[in-house]
């Protein structure tokens, strides 16, 4: 049966997270689970995740197909009163080229929702313990990549952001370390900022290395880490910094401030 918010039939576009299926969300398991159609990126979805498809579903890797063809194989199911759930590594919102999905959904009056998923930046500070929010040393995350066969917008390259000093998750740079690299540190960020990476999260083989921008390109390249690999621009860690939360001289509106003893 489709999911209920479908009672003729829906494409209902679902994050898978960065590889380990148990951090898919429960909508998301669920949706995948009674679709009829379950289209995903071979490359980038691990199989674990498409097991999850029920008997009789039609499973699609969507890796060799141009977007009309995908497109086809949606509206195809939803004509027929199905639901098809379109499988996105991460978070769909994130590089995931939805939008233009979306839009061509939309012109043939085909309904849609998005189910948020795991994005890897998220996923890789939690596999490595560390904080992108650190008081008085920086409480912004800036999530973007190295300029590549995309381009990069007027004033988001790489080392205009970084000159923010705020902590940074770069995607879809793994190519070019030596370029990213270069790129923080033309922002004014020190040779010795820690960076942690992570390559193919939650997949078998993951790897979890601790770098410096100094040694980010001889990292990657002697690790071999190339697509599915994020960096996370860390220059709050280590600071040692501690919140006002509980400290008992701040007073909220759950707790009175108080003295030290």
């Amino acid at each position: 049966m489709p999911e209920a918010f479908f009672p003729n039939g829906g494409v209902a576009f679902v994050g898978a997270g960065p590889g380990d299926p148990e951090l898919l969300t429960v909508k998301a398991a669920r949706l995948i689970g009674q679709a009829d159609l379950v289209l995903y990126a071979g490359s980038l979805v691990p199989q674990g995740v498409v097991a999850l498809a029920r008997n009789g579903a039609q499973v699609v890797d969507s890796a060799p197909l141009s977007l009309d063809e995908t497109h086809a194989l949606l509206v195809a199911t939803v004509r027929q009163g199905g639901l098809a759930a379109r499988v996105h590594t991460g978070d769909p919102s994130l590089y995931g080229a939805v939008s233009e999905q979306i839009r061509l959904l939309v012109a043939d009056d085909i309904p849609y929702m998005v189910v948020p998923g795991v994005t890897s930046a998220a996923a890789a500070a939690a596999a490595f313990g560390v904080s992108f929010t650190e008081p008085e040393a920086t409480q912004t995350l800036i999530l973007t990549r190295q300029a590549g066969r995309t381009p990069m917008p007027p004033g988001e390259s790489l080392a205009a952001l970084a000159r923010h000093g705020a902590s940074m998750a770069v995607y879809l740079s793994a190519g070019d370390p030596e370029g990213v690299a270069q790129a923080l540190v033309e922002g004014g960020l020190p040779g010795d900022t820690p960076v942690a990476v992570a390559h193919r999260l939650g997949w078998p083989g993951e790897k979890r290395r601790l770098a410096t921008i100094d040694t980010l390109a001889q990292t990657v390249r002697a690790e071999g880490m190339d697509r599915q690999t994020v960096f996370l621009v860390l220059p709050g860690l280590g600071r040692g910094t501690t919140s006002k939360l509980y400290d008992p001289s701040f007073g909220h509106g759950f707790r009175p401030a108080r003295e030290d003893d």
